[in-house]
């Protein structure tokens, strides 16, 4: 299983995010418009991401819903008929939620800086550090913390969990903010 540490905030200037995005990466984005269809899985998430008619991957993840660098461990399988694969995994396990989102994606050494724009929800900054192997997770959440201060995210920013809960609980987001002790 892979492994990345990440984290999650919310965005009020995108604009400005991805100028220092731009200027961090030194390439241009790639943009990339998303339909993030998630199932009921005990003991993780799983989720079918449609790319496009012919493009998607499921992906099986685990990862602590704290607001904060966290690490996630990941399992990705793509697939050329991600509609046929939505309708089968709905009908075995049933759909708990959708997120719909176009992404802008920066890559800045083994980091990938996303500026999203969730449908619903509004804009948010992710960073995604791809842990290499033997990396440690303490590398990682050092790499992340460096470009995190890039963004000048301030602590209420931050958010500990994933966007289709934001979406499943809008009176409740405040709560997903927060650290937790």
């Amino acid at each position: 299983m892979r492994a990345n540490v990440e984290i999650k905030a919310i965005l009020p200037n995108p604009t400005a995010a991805e100028a220092i995005a731009a200027r961090l990466s030194g390439t241009p984005p790639e943009r990339i418009g998303q339909e993030d269809i998630f199932f009921h899985c005990d003991g993780a998430r799983l989720k079918l991401r449609i790319l496009g008619p012919e493009r998607g991957e499921l992906i099986r993840y685990e990862r602590a819903d704290v607001a904060g660098i966290r690490c996630s461990r990941y399992s990705i399988a793509r697939t050329s008929d991600p509609a046929l694969l939505r309708e089968i995994l709905g009908q075995t396990l049933g759909i708990t939620g959708v997120v719909r989102k176009t992404r802008t994606v920066y890559l800045v050494g083994q980091t990938r800086i996303h500026i999203d724009q969730v449908e619903g929800l509004g804009n948010f900054l992710e960073l995604e550090v791809v842990l290499r192997p033997g990396q440690t997770e303490a590398e990682g959440k050092a790499i992340a913390q460096g470009l995190l201060s890039k963004f000048k995210i301030e602590e209420q920013q931050l958010v500990g969990c994933a966007y289709v809960d934001l979406l499943a609980h809008p009176s409740g987001a405040e709560s997903h903010n927060r650290p937790r002790p």
